[in-house]
């Protein structure tokens, strides 16, 4: 039986699993869907209620009967690399590709539908909260006088953004903001602003979840750090338990999400509260996993493995 991994070329995440699964004996396929067609190629067949299909990629072939399980980890987009890309082509790449993996019996992590949920922000808020995870107030909006109401409300509160930096050369970042006192919020009717009531933090904790198992770190802040993804603390990540309420949590999301694999960021108060931030369905595990130790590259390799 074999895995499948979709992904980029460059990866050590990925590079991680891969080697795991190199020493347990576990046949694999690494694709990048920017290499199809071209580099990798991909026939599917469905004759007389019959389906069959083959994929192929770095000299190795995989058939659907024997694909036990695929992994979606950051991969490019179908036909990028194309010698005339389009969107056309994409669009008919993409639809190739995954529709025959759909029509397969494999086991995903993530599958790309319950992953385009997961994504969502909002989502993500409403089944926080419905989960048990402790969410400080938030408010998306593009009515300005919302948001004024809001901020004064809560006093000090955070700007976000709901999808991430965009795609742009050269390369932008919006990490988390404190707004300052007396902002105008005029320029709010121009799109959807998300604040957030501002969460004093003594730490920040990323909790991984791989099927079952959980993975917590902890990381102490620098002296007012809004932004734990930007700036040097002087701190390292550090392994932290998992409290009882946290861990219901955890699952209730995942189940409720249909998530094998989620990274969890919390922003952890003076009181030892976990407060819930994001949750990202193909967040990165490497950078904790080289700091603590944890073996989360074993759990991710051994939910695809074939299951005896």
């Amino acid at each position: 039986m074999t895995v499948l991994i979709l992904t980029c070329h460059q990866d050590v995440t990925t590079d991680l699993v891969v080697a795991r699964l190199h020493e347990r004996g576990v046949p694999l396929v690494r694709l990048d869907p920017a290499d199809l067609p071209g580099e990798a190629g991909l026939s599917a067949e469905y004759v007389r209620g019959d389906f069959h299909c083959y994929l192929s990629a770095d000299g190795r072939v995989v058939s659907s009967e024997a694909l036990t399980s695929v992994w979606v980890r950051r991969p490019g987009e179908p036909a990028a690399h194309a010698p005339e890309p389009s969107q056309w082509l994409t669009a008919e790449t993409g639809q190739a590709l995954y529709g025959a993996l759909y029509s397969t019996t494999a086991r995903w992590m993530n599958h790309p539908r319950q992953a385009a949920q997961a994504r969502l922000k909002p989502w993500q808020l409403r089944f926080a909260h419905q989960s048990g995870f402790a969410v400080p107030p938030t408010v998306i909006t593009t009515f300005p006088r919302v948001a004024q109401q809001f901020a004064a409300q809560y006093g000090k509160v955070v700007v976000k953004c709901l999808s991430g930096p965009p795609r742009s050369e050269p390369p932008v970042s919006l990490p988390t903001a404190l707004v300052e006192p007396g902002t105008d919020f005029a320029d709010v009717a121009a799109g959807p602003t998300l604040l957030q009531r501002y969460v004093p933090k003594r730490a920040d904790i990323r909790l991984t979840s791989v099927g079952d198992r959980t993975f917590a770190a902890r990381k102490l802040s620098a002296p007012g750090q809004v932004d734990g993804r930007y700036g040097d603390t002087g701190h390292v990540w550090e392994p932290v338990g998992v409290p009882d309420r946290i861990a219901r949590a955890v699952r209730d999301y995942t189940e409720l999400a249909g998530l094998a694999y989620a990274a969890f960021d919390f922003a952890e108060d003076t009181e030892k509260v976990w407060w819930f931030l994001e949750c990202n369905q193909g967040g990165q595990f490497g950078f904790v996993e080289l700091e603590t130790g944890q073996p989360i590259a074993e759990a991710v390799a051994s939910w695809l493995a074939p299951q005896t």
